[in-house]
């Protein structure tokens, strides 16, 4: 029986209720984090929690509980449920109001819900195989370095890859690639690797981030930059990062076959670097 957390209490998953009148539920009021779990432990926490307490800055919500306090939550939910290789999903909101309002009643009680996930990503046979891509426009609104729980637009872009037999969408503004709907894009070419950088139009992906430290460490060039989809079509690879996927190498864009169609080879050594990373790492 998984075991969750909510507002305090642990409690099995089965069991957790929140409230119809949650602004979470109501206007997506709320922002989110997905921490990966190897071997028990939690996969680069620090970037995770930085990341949580700058989305809940942006949106005005103060964390009910100390970013320390949260990380031991976590840890004692992988405790408790065995989770040796998976994810942990946390869900913030600004709580249940008395009726539903665009304008929040005062001193409101934030809704805090975690919650495990099993999922084999270390030994993933997409990680033996890469992955397609579909291209997609992207229809989400400015603020896209805040972690929102309204996922609408990445839930759509999902959908259209599942119908196209792929297993990602890279979304595209004014021609250029933004993000995946769930990940972050990278391409390779004959300089290193190319990501677009940081800002309002991206969200800060922790595992991206890592990784691109990672390869400067190495001597491989980072360009931070956007590309567009013609870019990425004729580069010698292309991968995507998130802490559910790690390093995936996508072999295909728009039934278009990327290099040879198979995982490349920097890819493949930033998966390895970054995995040796995240074991020696996690807390």
């Amino acid at each position: 029986m998984s075991i969750a957390y909510l507002n305090g209490a642990f409690l099995p998953l089965a069991e957790t209720r929140v409230s119809v009148l949650d602004r979470g539920f109501l206007f997506a009021d709320g922002i989110y984090e997905v921490t990966a779990v190897i071997e028990g432990r939690l996969v680069d926490s620090a970037s995770h929690l930085a990341r949580l307490e700058r989305s809940a800055a942006a949106i005005g919500l103060t964390l009910p509980l100390p970013s320390a306090q949260i990380e031991a939550v976590q840890r004692e939910l992988a405790t408790r449920n065995d989770l040796e290789e998976g994810l942990i999903y946390l869900q913030l909101t600004r709580g249940a109001d008395v009726s539903r309002d665009f304008l929040p009643s005062p001193d409101l009680q934030p809704t805090l819900v975690m919650f495990v996930q099993a999922k084999r990503f270390l030994d993933s046979p997409a990680a033996r195989t890469g992955i397609a891509v579909v291209t997609t426009p992207d229809l989400r609104w400015t603020r896209r370095d805040i972690k929102s729980v309204g996922l609408l637009a990445q839930a759509m872009a999902k959908q259209i890859a599942v119908h196209a037999g792929a297993q990602e969408a890279w979304m595209v503004e004014d021609g250029f690639v933004t993000e995946g709907a769930s990940s972050t894009a990278f391409l390779v070419t004959e300089h290193g690797v190319v990501t677009r950088p940081y800002s309002q139009a991206v969200l800060a992906g922790c595992t991206g981030a890592a990784l691109t430290a990672l390869a400067e460490e190495r001597g491989i060039m980072v360009e931070h930059r956007p590309f567009t989809v013609d870019e990425a079509l004729g580069a010698s690879e292309a991968f995507i990062t998130s802490a559910s996927t790690l390093c995936q190498s996508v072999v295909s864009i728009d039934g278009r076959q990327i290099g040879d169609g198979a995982p490349g080879p920097m890819a493949t050594r930033l998966r390895e670097l970054y995995i040796d990373f995240a074991i020696k790492t996690a807390v």
